[in-house]
């Protein structure tokens, strides 16, 4: 009785979504989130990290991510490894300015969010004085497995179409900031009969 009661109250706003009743604009969120494609921007030792995600052992295919574009036209989200200089910083504006909308901005370690130990002239002190930043990923430099956890808590972020009404309401990135996740711990290969 209660669906009736919803439907004749609401209209087809009271019917549960499913993928038939579900709204268009959740359909084209959803897919943003599974189809993003990362410009590789590795400024310094945090780009080894992300080249890592990337690799067979973090596999970013499982997120349709598996590529790193080499041109701004055909990316979306930038993932802004390491450090940041006061030279670079318009290149860095210029290459986001090149991608396609929407886009988004991912802030990989603590060079890149808050300039880390670099406290002087040379260094912009967060990557966010130059693109509005989505998700910081902290940790000097982050593991694979932060960096994961950035990029699916942007995925989210993209899903529940949160960005996309804060991005048009202040032109800012959602500024959201992850927890470190420590590197999975391996044990050291054995190898027997070698002296």
């Amino acid at each position: 009785m209660g669906l009736v009661q919803d439907v004749r109250d609401q209209g087809f706003a009271g019917i549960p979504h499913n993928f038939i009743t579900g709204k268009l604009e959740d359909l084209v969120n959803w897919s943003r989130s599974r189809s993003s494609w990362p410009a590789s921007f590795g400024l310094a030792c945090c780009a080894i990290e992300m080249m890592a995600t990337g690799a067979a052992h973090y596999d970013l295919s499982r997120f349709g991510m598996e590529v790193f574009r080499a041109s701004p036209r055909q990316a979306d989200i930038m993932i802004v490894a390491g450090r940041v200089s006061q030279k670079m910083a318009p290149v860095l504006r210029q290459v986001y300015d090149q991608m396609m909308e929407p886009k988004w901005v991912i802030s990989m370690g603590v060079c890149a969010s808050s300039g880390g130990m670099f406290n002087n002239y040379a260094i912009v002190q967060g990557v966010d004085q130059v693109v509005p930043v989505d998700v910081y990923a902290p940790g000097c430099p982050p593991t694979p497995e932060t960096l994961i956890h950035a990029i699916e808590t942007l995925h989210q972020l993209i899903e529940d179409g949160e960005i996309m009404r804060r991005r048009a309401a202040t032109g800012a990135g959602a500024d959201v900031h992850v927890t470190e996740i420590p590197a999975a711990t391996q044990p050291v290969p054995v190898l027997l009969g070698v002296r």
